[in-house]
């Protein structure tokens, strides 16, 4: 079908059903999918990055291949430009095998990145503005972060302070440099969202925050301690490794890091819809799908608008 030729995207908030709804469509049309998750790409972040291997399996008995999942240590360096190149790679090789690749995932930077073939993707570390950052206390670096850069690079996490440096880093990269966003397609791509009402979202967050620590992300966290990853680094990854680190240091209670982590994860979703919603203003189409949908419906649609 022609839709080989295509590249097809399928994106979504935090637990809204993208990896589901993926192999679905995979089993159904020969695909195989890409993940575009910036911290799926680690090993031995699983649980806390929802590395649900069993979910690519179909219900068909079919096994969904995967393709940029663990690929590099927990600790090495991981950026957007290095995305853009292991994606190209494994596009041109499930290409080659006359297979249909999907592209699955919520990090729309490495989306973005993709689509829009960006080349300047590696934002250049600006030592003496970090200099100047390094001087400011969190709270009004997040003030100017949110008055001045946020509508550059809304889904940046913020969590930490080391963080909130380099989303400003990036931001006024961004704004000064908006040729970045001048950049060819790179790919004929359909795009295709999973809408979810908020308050399922909410739920389904919270429902899966709880079922993961009793799968043991505590636990795994620690292992990663244990391996000799630095606690800075694991807080870096933020969301779950952030919170879960700060309270095996003793820095947070169990209750008090439980209700911090559920807060960020919600606002982090939150923040995805609102990149996904800024993709659609760069020439970047969304067919939003009804998530409360069946998935077996939602891949029909999508293979509907494939053949149109």
């Amino acid at each position: 079908m022609g839709a080989q030729q295509k590249l097809i995207v399928i994106l979504g908030p935090t637990a809204s059903g993208k990896t589901k709804l993926a192999v679905a469509l995979a089993a159904t049309i020969g695909g195989e999918i890409i993940s575009a998750d910036s911290r799926q790409v680690y090993k031995g972040m699983n649980i806390g990055t929802g590395k649900d291997y069993e979910e690519y399996n179909h219900p068909s008995g079919l096994k969904i291949p995967y393709h940029l999942i663990d690929v590099v240590e927990a600790g090495e360096e991981y950026h957007v430009a290095r995305f853009q190149k292991d994606f190209q790679q494994a596009y041109k090789d499930i290409i080659d095998r006359g297979k249909v690749p999907i592209l699955c995932g919520g990090t729309g930077m490495y989306i973005e990145a993709v689509l829009k073939n960006y080349q300047h993707t590696q934002i250049p570390i600006d030592n003496l503005l970090r200099e100047q950052l390094e001087a400011k206390e969190y709270q009004d670096l997040l003030n100017q972060f949110q008055q001045e850069y946020q509508t550059f690079t809304p889904v940046a996490d913020t969590s930490t302070k080391k963080r909130l440096i380099r989303a400003i880093e990036i931001g006024r990269f961004m704004r000064n440099n908006p040729q970045v966003n001048d950049a060819k397609e790179a790919y004929e791509a359909l795009i295709f969202g999973i809408s979810i009402p908020t308050e399922v979202r909410r739920e389904r967050i919270t429902k899966r925050l709880y079922k993961r620590l009793e799968e043991g992300m505590i636990e795994e966290v620690q292992a990663l301690l244990d391996k000799g990853i630095s606690a800075e680094k694991l807080i870096f990854y933020g969301l779950e490794y952030k919170f879960i680190t700060e309270y095996l240091l003793g820095q947070l209670g169990y209750e008090e890091m439980v209700t911090k982590l559920e807060v960020a994860i919600h606002q982090f979703a939150k923040r995805q819809m609102t990149f996904f919603r800024s993709m659609e203003k760069k020439d970047l189409p969304i067919y939003w799908l009804d998530g409360m949908d069946a998935t077996e419906n939602l891949a029909n649609q999508i293979i509907h608008q494939i053949q149109t």
